[in-house]
């Protein structure tokens, strides 16, 4: 497995057959472990196809394990990653983190990709745009 990610909030490894294993640690991890899996959960339901698919999580361990959504983008115009992320409040999620380092670019299908929901919020049916 290959490391992409070791900071004080979360490790990710990538697998060679493609997934993604996020272990969680430091301040508030089960939270952040525990909100991750409710997001993405949600967005699975609502049918969300550029966002990783949640294939296990271990709250024990807090560890989830995902589909890879591409590769980090290291430029991306402002206008398209504003679009990017008012997508993804149209599946009722706010990211509340739209850097650019949670935007990959799936070359599978040429799309930008959204990751990384740990401090994501659902949104209410009033704060949602509809699709």
């Amino acid at each position: 497995m290959l490391k992409v990610k070791d900071t004080l909030r979360a490790t990710v490894h990538l697998s060679f057959d493609g997934r993604v294993f996020k272990a969680y640690h430091g301040p508030k991890a089960a939270e952040r472990f525990d909100n991750e899996v409710c997001v993405l959960q949600h967005l699975a339901a609502r049918g969300c196809q550029f966002v990783p698919r949640l294939l296990e999580a271990d709250r024990k361990q807090l560890r989830i394990i995902t589909t890879n959504c591409g590769t980090r983008v290291d430029q991306l115009d402002e206008k398209r990653r504003q679009e990017l992320f008012a997508e993804l409040e149209r599946f009722g999620v706010r990211h509340d983190d739209p850097d650019i380092r949670n935007v990959t670019y799936r070359f599978a299908d040429g799309r930008f990709c959204v990751i990384d929901f740990e401090f994501a919020t659902i949104l209410t049916e009033t704060e949602s745009p509809q699709q």
